[in-house]
């Protein structure tokens, strides 16, 4: 199965996909939407929207999974971020292909083992797990690449909560 995980950000946008079969993982290409803050909140989400739109028809994934939104930061960035991550389910829904959302938590302890791993733990061993030579171009990407991992190792399982079909 081929996964497209996203990392919802307004200024820094990551995604990567990765082929899978639920335990073996390997990276086909991941990278980050870099946006600027000056720019207004509706041309980023503009920009995010176009941009996942051609990752997703140039590597025409089978599934594709983002992270829920972490509720205790400031109310601000949460309502920012819910926008950006709006934007994507739409560009997924457009698509026509199953997705998936897990907190950060579940994205952590499906990649590290541990829920409170940090940034770098999680880059490492997504680099470990899906045996990746060169260094992942950032924490942005790393995080889309563990929420597509997260998603591969929860649909072997099946489980009716995480998947879903966007038409």
């Amino acid at each position: 199965m081929r996964v497209l995980g996203i990392d919802c950000g307004t200024e820094r946008t990551g995604w990567g996909v990765i082929d899978s079969d639920g335990r073996k993982h390997s990276v086909v290409a991941h990278g980050v939407i870099r946006l600027s803050v000056r720019d207004p909140l509706e041309t980023r989400l503009a920009m995010i929207a176009s941009a996942l739109r051609v990752v997703l028809s140039e590597h025409l994934p089978e599934a594709a999974a983002v992270e829920e939104v972490f509720y205790s930061m400031n109310v601000k960035t949460a309502l920012k971020l819910a926008h950006v991550r709006g934007v994507a389910l739409l560009a997924i829904a457009e698509a026509g292909i199953a997705f998936g959302e897990y907190s950060p938590l579940e994205v952590k302890v499906s990649v590290v083992g541990y829920g409170r791993a940090e940034k770098r733990q999680v880059q490492l061993m997504v680099r470990s797990i899906t045996g990746l030579g060169e260094a992942i171009e950032s924490e942005d990407a790393a995080d889309a690449l563990a929420v597509a991992i997260c998603h591969a190792t929860a649909s072997i399982k099946t489980t009716p909560r995480a998947i879903r079909v966007a038409r």
